[in-house]
């Protein structure tokens, strides 16, 4: 195992930061994640570190991710949500996977705006993803983020997909109950879902059902359920079911956290979480190989030189992609 850098002055105190984020120091796990993000070499050294640290005291939190279209109420369902739990006895870690921000750090404003009430609960913590980033780095932040969090003593986390396209995927591969949010209307917006991101569910929940949206709500929870039947569940122990709640009255709540915790309890039995999880840490490996060479691809200043005449030479046909990659391995002493 490598060693553990010694602190050097004004560098991170890796055993310090430790000490204070098993604690339970929010702003000691607030300065930790802030290092995680950080781009400098000497930074992302003492974060490897303090994340293995931190590893035995981590994966004890039930994870969840939750996605949904635009408009379904994501923010005040996490919010509605956290707060329940909180009122439990849980403390609850919410965070985001947005590649497709650009946000500055006054994002983490933006979050507990969305969720102002949760923001205020001295038992919760907001985080939201990088600044920017692609995919497979914010992921892989994401997933390390979740790590310290487990190890400050939350015991809930919710991953919170705001980008489009892959994010979703992403942040099934690193929770272990992947929920749906959906609203009534299912006809129209079940023509519109993608097929992937329905068998990725572990749950549909239908929000809104309140007022006089109630019976349209369970028609479409009816609807959902049928299509469900058609396509080939993500886990042979469990058959992903069909809810409705509000997160603006709570109703339905304590129901949906139900069914999390009796699909922990069914995959637990069968050995089927014990093995996603380490199908997890295993492609978090991958994500962030790929994202280091990547790193390394755009850094290496005779690369970079290099890069622009092969794209050209690639675009114009002269030159093959296989050639031109083979080139770029060769220069990386792949």
């Amino acid at each position: 195992m490598a060693r553990r850098p010694e602190s050097a002055k004004g560098g991170p105190d890796v055993a310090k930061l430790a000490a204070g984020i098993r604690a339970g120091e929010r702003a000691v796990l607030a300065r930790a994640i802030t290092l995680i993000e950080s781009k400098r070499a000497d930074h992302q050294r003492a974060a490897r570190h303090l994340v293995q640290e931190l590893l035995p005291h981590t994966g004890n939190a039930v994870r969840v991710g939750i996605t949904g279209m635009p408009g379904v109420g994501k923010s005040t369902t996490i919010d509605a949500l956290g707060l329940f739990l909180t009122e439990k006895g849980h403390r609850v870690a919410v965070l985001t996977v947005d590649p497709s921000s650009s946000r500055s750090g006054g994002s983490i404003l933006g979050d507990k705006t969305r969720m102002a009430r949760l923001a205020n609960d001295p038992h919760a913590f907001i985080r939201p993803s990088p600044a920017s980033g692609t995919l497979g780095g914010v992921a892989a932040k994401t997933r390390e983020t979740m790590l310290l969090a487990e190890a400050a003593g939350f015991n809930v986390v919710l991953v919170e997909t705001v980008g489009i396209g892959q994010s979703e995927t992403a942040v099934a591969d690193m929770t272990d109950f992947f929920l749906l949010l959906m609203l009534a209307g299912a006809g129209d917006e079940l023509q519109g879902l993608k097929k992937g991101v329905i068998e990725l569910a572990d749950m549909i929940a239908v929000n809104k059902a309140d007022g006089d949206n109630v019976k349209r709500a369970k028609a479409a929870a009816a609807e959902y359920a049928a299509a469900l039947h058609i396509l080939t569940p993500r886990s042979p122990h469990w058959t992903p079911p069909v809810v409705t709640y509000s997160a603006l009255t709570g109703d339905g709540l304590a129901a949906l956290w139900a069914q999390v915790l009796a699909q922990r309890e069914r995959l637990s039995g069968a050995g089927e979480f014990a093995a996603r999880r380490k199908e997890q840490q295993v492609k978090w490996m991958w994500t962030m190989l790929d994202e280091r060479l990547i790193g390394r691809l755009k850094s290496d200043p005779l690369l970079k030189c290099r890069l622009p005449a092969l794209e050209a030479a690639v675009a114009e046909g002269r030159l093959s992609a296989a050639l031109a990659v083979e080139e770029i391995a060769d220069a990386m002493g792949l």
